[in-house]
C-alpha cells in the first residue's frame, strides 16, 4: 500500500522527468545551454585573459577565473527557472495540475530539481572547456566531491530563489529579469578580476556579497590552496537560501492557485 510520501516522490519524479523532456525538445535552448559555457571560458580565457592580471593570488588567469566561469554556466540555466514556472503558472498548465490528485509544493519542487539536474551538467560541460583550455587542477578526489557539492548547492540555491521570483511576477519577460541579475553578480565579486583591484565601495561589496566566498572555496579545493573560512561562509549562504526559499515558493505556489 503506497503512503503520502512515496506519492509525492513518485508525482516530483515524473514532473522533473517532464521538464527534462520538454528542454530538450527545444532546440535552441539545448544549444544554447551546451555552448554557452564553452563560450564564456573561451572568452574570458582567450580574449581577457592576456589583459587582467590575478594581483596577488599569483595565479595563471585560466585557473583564476574558472571557479566563477563554473557559477555562471550553472547560474545563467538556474536563474531561469523564474521564466519556465512563470510560463506555467500563466499559460494554463497548473489548471491542469489541479485536476490531478498531487500536491502543491511538488510543482515547484519538479522544476527546481529538474534545474540542478541540468545546469550541474553545464557547470561540467564548463569544466571540460576549462581543461581543454589549459586548466590543470590539483583536487583529490574528496576535494572533487566539495567542488561537486558546491556546485550543487549554487545551482539548487539560485534555482529555488529563482523558483519564488517566477511566482511574484505575472509575466514572462518579468521573470527574465532575475536571469540578468544573476549573470551580472558575479563580476562584482573576487572571481573574473581580484576584489584587491576594485575601487573602495566596490571592493567592500566584492568581499561582502555571497559569491565570493564561495568562489574562494572552489578556487582553494580546485588548485588545493588554504581554504581559510570561505568555505563555511559560502555553506551558511547556501544552506540560508535553501532554507529561505523553498518553503517560500510553496507558499506562494499555494497562494497562487488557492483562487482558480
Amino acid at each position: 500500500m503506497s503512503t503520502p510520501m512515496i506519492d509525492a516522490a513518485g508525482d516530483l519524479r515524473r514532473l522533473v522527468v517532464r521538464d527534462l523532456r520538454r528542454d530538450l525538445r527545444v532546440l535552441d535552448g539545448l544549444i544554447i545551454s551546451t555552448a554557452l559555457p564553452v563560450m564564456i571560458m573561451i572568452l574570458f580565457v582567450y580574449v581577457f585573459g592576456g589583459a587582467i592580471t590575478t594581483g596577488s593570488s599569483g595565479l595563471e588567469y585560466v585557473d583564476f577565473v574558472v571557479p566563477a566561469v563554473l557559477l555562471m554556466s550553472g547560474g545563467y540555466g538556474a536563474a531561469l527557472t523564474a521564466v519556465t514556472i512563470c510560463e506555467d503558472m500563466t499559460a494554463g498548465m497548473i489548471d491542469r495540475f489541479r485536476t490531478l490528485p498531487i500536491g502543491g509544493w511538488v510543482v515547484p519542487a519538479g522544476h527546481v530539481v529538474a534545474s540542478v539536474i541540468r545546469n550541474v551538467a553545464a557547470s561540467a560541460i564548463a569544466l571540460a572547456a576549462a581543461l581543454l583550455l589549459g586548466f590543470r587542477p590539483d583536487a583529490s578526489p574528496a576535494d572533487w566531491a566539495l567542488v561537486l557539492a558546491l556546485v550543487t548547492g549554487y545551482v539548487l540555491a539560485l534555482s529555488a530563489l529563482a523558483a519564488v521570483w517566477g511566482l511574484l511576477v505575472r509575466s514572462s519577460q518579468a521573470a527574465g529579469a532575475f536571469s540578468f541579475v544573476v549573470l551580472f553578480l558575479p563580476y562584482l565579486s573576487d572571481g573574473i578580476v581580484p576584489a584587491e583591484t576594485m575601487p573602495g565601495v566596490l571592493r567592500d561589496f566584492a568581499l561582502a556579497q555571497p559569491l565570493t566566498p564561495i568562489i574562494t572555496a572552489l578556487r582553494a579545493l580546485l588548485l588545493d590552496q588554504p581554504m581559510g573560512a570561505s568555505g563555511g561562509v559560502a555553506a551558511a549562504w547556501l544552506a540560508g537560501a535553501v532554507a529561505a526559499a523553498l518553503p517560500v515558493a510553496a507558499v506562494l505556489f499555494r497562494r497562487r492557485t488557492a483562487g482558480r
